[in-house]
């Protein structure tokens, strides 16, 4: 994969190139950018297709120690791929992690042309519901994280209801959720990366906050929410449509918050509905 430095340290990404129509996708917690693997090939050939792999915890390569793993700085760090890319007009996509999002709330998103929030964090919903809190709990705990991330390789702890098994409806694949759990599983220093930003929640308080001032973002908004969401209160979805002056709602069936491993075609219709009008 090509890398780029950027100040919290290296950051390794897939793009398909071309002088195209940037469409920029973001993944969640514990997963990378293989989580659009159904989405790409149906997008590529329109759109140069970029999907950094964010420190999250499924990244190979440490950042540097100290460096700002916050929710605010990863939203910053988003932010500074874009420009170290020199990339413009670019419609960002969002999956399971919110954070993008403070990139808006902070007015730093002068490079984003549209905004795509697909059954993400928003408002308060930070660390998202029982999966959320559960890691959370274990990153506060000596060796939790160590502990959680070894039970995540075995299959009957993916799908455990509670947990994993209410990120899709439908098994993901093991060789690709392998390639997710492994780094986090076996390198101390993505542990200490993950724990750093899993700490950082801030309070309540703030979250409503930078979520109140993105009503300034007056691009497209597109909204995708899946109704049958475990994790993403539906009723959010509604809420942020109706945050932005121009945004759309658009709710997908027989779907939890991986929509792109549940229903990639009916994202990739919503999405192609969204950039070509």
């Amino acid at each position: 994969m090509p890398e780029i430095e950027l100040s919290a340290g290296v950051i390794e990404y897939a793009d398909t190139g071309g002088d195209l129509p940037v469409v920029v996708l973001l993944h969640g917690l514990t997963i990378d950018s293989t989580v659009w693997r159904k989405v790409v090939p149906e997008l590529a050939g329109a759109y140069r297709c970029v999907l950094p792999t964010l420190p999250l915890g499924s990244h190979r390569r440490p950042m540097r120690p100290g460096a700002d793993l916050s929710l605010r700085g990863l939203a910053l760090l988003v932010g500074e791929f874009l420009e170290r890319l020199g990339l413009r007009d670019v419609t960002l996509v969002l999956n399971d992690w919110g954070g993008g999002q403070v990139l808006i709330s902070e007015g730093r998103a002068e490079r984003v042309g549209r905004l795509v929030l697909t059954a993400c964090e928003a408002f308060d919903n930070y660390p998202p519901g029982l999966p959320g809190r559960t890691i959370a709990a274990a990153a506060r705990i000596p060796g939790g994280l160590w502990l959680t991330m070894k039970a995540l390789r075995l299959r009957a702890m993916r799908r455990a209801p509670g947990g994993w098994g209410w990120m899709s409806k439908r098994p993901v694949p093991d060789e690709v959720m392998d390639g997710w759990f492994r780094p986090a599983a076996t390198d101390p220093a993505i542990r200490r990366d993950l724990a750093a930003y899993i700490r950082s929640t801030p309070a309540k308080e703030v979250l409503l906050d930078w979520a109140e001032r993105m009503r300034g973002f007056d691009r497209p908004v597109l909204v995708v929410w899946a109704a049958e969401d475990r994790l993403m209160p539906r009723e959010h979805g509604r809420r942020l449509a109706e945050l932005f002056p121009d945004a759309r709602l658009v709710e997908i069936a027989d779907s939890y918050t991986l929509i792109p491993e549940d229903r990639p075609e009916a994202l990739v219709k919503a999405l192609r509905d969204f950039l070509e009008k």
